[in-house]
């Protein structure tokens, strides 16, 4: 039986990394819909302009900062939410970075790599573990995580960010059915290429690029439409879902003619 999911009578909607790019949209997307959100990023000043920008819609946009590696401040950060503004209802742990990714440069850069790593998958779990705890409690809840169509299978200029959203991707799946008996819905948002400022460093053409205002309206529906997979554009998801099948002589040879191209 599918599980509701959270409408903004239910309580608040939480995201972090909303400062830019698509956590920045999806905010003032769900505001249009009616929700309170409390927006969370480490520079508040970005976040203050982001909530002056939701004046006079249906919802609203409310600031509060916050560093998703700091599993301290995360927790505390859910507490101060629920006790001003009420319960979490929908959470979307959005933070994340890219660093180096996109960019042929020689070696391994190891500082790069540990950033990317440290924000993209301890940041997520950091946001995790206090709001799904509350959830439980309350057995009732929906959370969506940022992952990315480049978490489906090893592809070149993507090491570190590639391998921190297929660990989001894993890590959802894995907790999918403890959620589901908890009475939470969880869900993992898959975008291709869109337009914002982690992408403007990208030095190839991006396929099937999407305007960040359609790719937050995507994700909305997702999360009022249910289900488990977020994606878009399809007709790259589609692409890259199947060649998850290829065995590794057949992908390889195709990924050194996508390397050619880079």
């Amino acid at each position: 039986m599918a599980q509701p999911r959270m409408t903004p009578q239910d309580g608040v909607a939480w995201i972090t990394g909303a400062s830019s790019g698509i956590g920045a949209a999806v905010a003032l997307e769900l505001a249009r819909r009616g929700w309170t959100v409390a927006a969370t990023a480490r520079r508040l000043d970005r976040l203050e302009e982001l909530a002056r920008a939701s004046e006079g819609l249906p919802g609203r946009i409310v600031a509060h900062a916050g560093d998703v590696t700091d599993a301290v401040a995360m927790a505390a950060l859910v507490e101060t939410i629920e006790a001003v503004h009420g319960p979490v209802a929908l959470a979307f742990l959005n933070a994340g970075v890219a660093s180096g990714a996109g960019e042929r440069k020689p070696g391994f850069d190891l500082a790069a790599a540990e950033t990317t790593l440290t924000v993209n998958i301890f940041g997520v779990v950091r946001a995790l573990a206090p709001v799904m705890a509350r959830m439980s409690k309350r057995g009732r809840g929906q959370i969506a995580v940022t992952a990315s169509l480049v978490g489906y299978r090893g592809l070149p200029l993507s090491a570190a960010y590639g391998a921190s959203k297929a660990a989001m991707i894993h890590l959802c799946e894995s907790l999918r059915e403890d959620c589901a008996r908890a009475g939470i819905v969880l869900q993992v948002v898959n975008p291709g290429f869109v337009e914002t400022p982690m992408t403007e460093r990208n030095g190839f053409s991006m396929p099937f690029l999407m305007q960040v205002d359609a790719a937050a309206t995507r994700i909305a529906d997702g999360f009022a439409r249910g289900g488990f997979e977020i994606t878009f554009p399809r007709r790259l998801a589609w692409l890259l879902k199947a060649l998850r099948i290829l065995p590794y002589p057949i992908y390889f040879a195709l990924m050194r003619q996508v390397a050619k191209r880079l």
